[in-house]
């Protein structure tokens, strides 16, 4: 999101029943409403990473559905029909979601499409039979990755808007914006949770302002498989509390530029683009985008877009230290 463009607002106050998020796209509405409503282009986009998806039918209109299989990446078949009780073309979706031929719908989804400059906001809402049904269905989402679906949404859009590759997470946290900025930007509190799990992450040198760069280095520190990694981080915007970039670098002991000890084909330096959104007084949201930087090969990029199923690994073992760190920070306040 860019500085000058308000954080998305909420129309809707989600009840107990139900799920609700919101997304800001880098897309005009009638861009993000056809890659909706497009089985073609859903189908590059729709379901957790690792899933494929088939449809078998479409009827875009009041009554009508969408027949379609999700396939997962261990082989299983999750068949659904959609059926449509709403549309206004590029502002409105209501659907059944869930349903199989022998079984009722899942839950009811409210799809907000509005634009915000030259973006769009989407705003959903899934209204389930129940607040259990609710905590179940939102902590099976989470074990299956279904958030990454808008994840992998952002990824497409932007393939076919600026044909670039890149790598988008999201992750929703109970904490105030301005405790999120500081988790992010100083070196005592980053270090701890943004190393890949099973990692220490120390300082050789921490300027964390535009311009300047810190040096840093990350140990597994097991006997048996010690591996050592050096890198660097140089700023190149600091919008506080809203927004963070900078550029990442492999170096080697004497800060000189170099590769990823495991996976020489990596692009060389890569750009981070980090967003904090207000979601409520205590509640921030958080979008990495995260993509190639400068001159890029095409074995580096092909390498890149091989790896965003290890990516959303890694940043999800990340997110959750950082959840753990928040808690143990707002608990001393």
């Amino acid at each position: 999101m860019s500085a000058n463009l308000k954080p998305p607002t909420q129309s809707i106050q989600p009840k107990a029943n139900e799920i609700h998020l919101v997304r800001v796209y880098d897309a005009p509405v009638e861009m993000v409403w056809d890659a909706w409503v497009d089985p073609a282009q859903a189908a590059q986009w729709w379901g957790p990473r690792g899933f494929s998806l088939t449809t078998h039918s479409k009827d875009l209109r009041v009554g009508g559905t969408w027949r379609y299989t999700m396939h997962g990446p261990d082989g299983t078949d999750y068949p659904n029909i959609a059926t449509y009780h709403e549309i206004e073309k590029h502002k409105k979706l209501v659907y059944d979601h869930g349903a199989t031929e022998i079984s009722p719908p899942l839950f009811r989804v409210t799809v907000l499409f509005t634009t915000i400059g030259k973006k769009t906001q989407m705003e959903m809402t899934m209204a389930l039979a129940s607040a259990e049904a609710a905590i179940q269905t939102r902590q099976f989402i989470k074990q299956a990755g279904g958030e990454a679906t808008w994840d992998r949404f952002a990824e497409y859009l932007a393939e076919q808007i600026e044909h670039k590759e890149r790598f988008v997470i999201n992750r929703s946290f109970t904490a105030p914006i301005e405790l999120m900025y500081q988790m992010w930007t100083q070196p005592e509190h980053f270090g701890k949770w943004l190393p890949p799990t099973g990692f220490t992450m120390s300082f050789i040198r921490a300027d964390i302002r535009v311009g300047a760069s810190s040096f840093y280095k990350m140990t597994n520190g097991s006997q048996e498989n010690n591996v050592t990694m050096y890198g660097r981080a140089t700023y190149l915007e600091m919008n506080k509390p809203n927004r963070l970039v900078y550029t990442q670098q492999f170096c080697d002991a004497d800060e000189n530029i170099s590769r990823h000890p495991m996976a020489p084909a990596w692009p060389e330096t890569m750009l981070s683009t980090v967003e904090f959104t207000e979601e409520g007084a205590n509640q921030t949201r958080v979008t990495v985008t995260w993509e190639p930087y400068g001159a890029v090969t095409a074995e580096e990029l092909q390498a890149f877009m091989k790896e965003r199923g290890g990516m959303t690994m890694g940043w999800t073992g990340s997110f959750d230290k950082l959840e753990m760190q928040l808690n143990a920070q707002l608990e001393t306040q």
